[in-house]
Parts: C-alpha cells; structure tokens; sequence
C-alpha cells in the first residue's frame, strides 16, 4: 500500500513563492500575503494549493492570511486521510467556519474585532481529471488545457468601490465561490492580486498566454517530483525584480502545478 501511495505522488510538481511589495518595503510594514502547496495523503494523486493575501486596511491582515493557510491546509490533510473524494461545497463551508472562528479567537486575544484579521482566499484541490475551486475576494486560478491554452477557472471579484474586494471575515456570511470542475488540465495557476496586472487580460477576461507559457515552461521540463525549491528561488527573484515592481507595488504570490 506505501509502495502504491507514493507512485502515485509522482503526478505533480510544483513552485511556489511570495514576495513582500515595495509599498510594504517603504512603509516597513509587513508581507501580507501567505500560502500553502501540498500533495494530499491519499493514493490517488491530489494537489492542494492555497494563496490568502491579507487586507492593507487590516492591522493583522498578514497574520490573517497565514492562519487561513494553516487552518486549511490542516483541513484538507484530515479529509484525504479518509477518503480520495474532492471535497464538496458543504465541507468547504465547515472548513470556512473553523477558519473564521480561529480568526474570531485570535481577535479575542487582543481584544479587537476579527476583521482586523481579514484576508482574501484562492484554493485550489485537483486530481488528474477534475477540480474544484474555492474563492472569496481578488486574486485567480487558471488552468492549461491539453491543447496548450490556459483558461481562467475563478475570476478576481471585486467589491463595490474602486480597489475593494470581499473576505474571509466579511459578515453574515463570506462571499465564498465554490466551483467544481469536471475537466482534466496538466497546469495550474494560483495567485494573490499582486500578480493581476500581469498575469491577466482584463479586457478580454482571459489568463495572458505569453505570461504562463513562460512561466509553466521549466517546471514542464524538470524531473523533480513534488516541490521544485530551485525553481521556485528562480521565481521568488522573478518576482522580485525591477521589471515585476514596475508593473505592481503590492505583495506578489504565485503558485505553479505542472502533472506529469
């Protein structure tokens, strides 16, 4: 059975890396963004993908995000030690209660509200031939099809006014997004909304094919199974560099999936 569980591990790899924004760096405040990439303890090959991005507005919208991640990412590892399924609706939604209840307990330990913790959500769960999306607030998931082109899967949603989006926090209920995929795809795209205006046609309301191509491309070509941390240093400096910064002043987190 161990033998078979880590055949089956050999299906994904990934990079994965998060940058502090310059208008962070000059204000000396803190990375807002957080994520979490994982392959679930299942036999079947399952990825589990998360990027949270922490409200400026928030005081402790950085910490937020990282205890989005966590909590999550604990989740999900319980659920695949019990079942292969893709998690549904109704288990997101559980999951998103314990999230905002941590939220509301470390709000309670400093005697503040829990929106000062308020954090955006993308998380992707993906199997060799379905996935499903779970999104509140700004940042995408795309995905590459066999023929080669990417596809946005769950869109940035922004809220009612100009540079405003939803949250975890956001009371009643979070404007949570629930998708459930059918399709196979052999790559993936998760990111905060540091990467937007590079990463996406607004106009045309698609993924800028140019963009991922390149970015996929040495990820395709690598053997290594699982968490590529070379190539992923090789993008934390891309994403750190003059040519990124000029387009964004925000924190920058990009996850890539690539099955074999």
């Amino acid at each position: 059975m161990d033998g078979q569980w880590l055949d089956n591990m050999n299906q994904w790899r990934w990079v994965a890396s998060s940058r502090i924004g310059t208008s962070h760096q000059r204000l000396g405040t803190r990375k807002q963004d957080a994520f979490k990439c994982f392959l679930a303890p299942s036999l079947s090959p399952i990825v589990c993908a998360i990027v949270a991005d922490g409200a400026g507005s928030a005081e402790f919208g950085g910490q937020g995000a990282s205890i989005v991640c966590r909590t999550l990412s604990i989740a999900l590892k319980a659920h695949f030690k019990t079942t292969d399924d893709l998690p549904g609706s109704d288990d997101i939604w559980a999951w998103l209660d314990d999230v905002r209840d941590c939220l509301g307990n470390a709000a309670n330990n400093r005697a503040i509200r829990r929106q000062s913790f308020a954090s955006t959500l993308v998380m992707l769960i993906a199997s060799q031939d379905r996935s499903v999306v779970a999104h509140i607030g700004d940042g995408a998931v795309v995905a590459r099809d066999n023929t080669g082109k990417w596809t946005a899967l769950s869109w940035p949603e922004n809220g009612e006014y100009a540079s405003t989006t939803y949250f975890v926090t956001d009371d009643p209920v979070p404007r949570l997004r629930v998708t459930e995929i059918p399709e196979a795809y052999d790559g993936y795209a998760l990111f905060s909304d540091g990467i937007e205006d590079i990463g996406l046609d607004q106009s045309g309301l698609m993924p800028h094919q140019p963009f991922f191509n390149a970015m996929i491309r040495s990820l395709d070509q690598s053997p290594i199974i699982g968490h590529n941390q070379s190539l992923s240093s090789s993008l934390g400096a891309f994403l750190d560099s003059e040519r990124v910064c000029a387009r964004t002043d925000d924190d920058k987190s990009l996850i890539l999936l690539s099955s074999l």
